[in-house]
């Protein structure tokens, strides 16, 4: 069962992961918008750095975000590389 705390959010932890990618030249829009359709992906970014995309995602298992990472973003034909930047975000 799952613990709720008084205000009656949930106790659970969910880990929040920054992930950055590169993508191939003028596909920035179509990555974004797929992106935008994947499970977990909370908010996604076209940012002018040395990635081209920022996409914020949360999952409830460092296993779930493997999974959304390594299976569903990398799978993106027009994606060249990530980078993921993990923290915790407490209830």
């Amino acid at each position: 069962m799952e613990e709720i705390e008084p205000d009656g959010r949930s106790a659970r932890t969910t880990i929040l992961a920054f992930v950055m990618m590169n993508v191939r030249v003028g596909t920035d829009r179509d990555v974004v918008n797929r992106l935008r359709g994947l499970k977990g992906v909370k908010e996604v970014y076209e940012v002018y750095a040395v990635y081209d995309i920022v996409a914020i995602v949360e999952a409830e298992t460092m296993a779930e975000l493997n999974n959304i990472v390594n299976t569903e973003v990398r799978k993106i034909e027009s994606v060249t590389s990530t980078n993921t930047i993990i923290a915790e975000k407490y209830p």
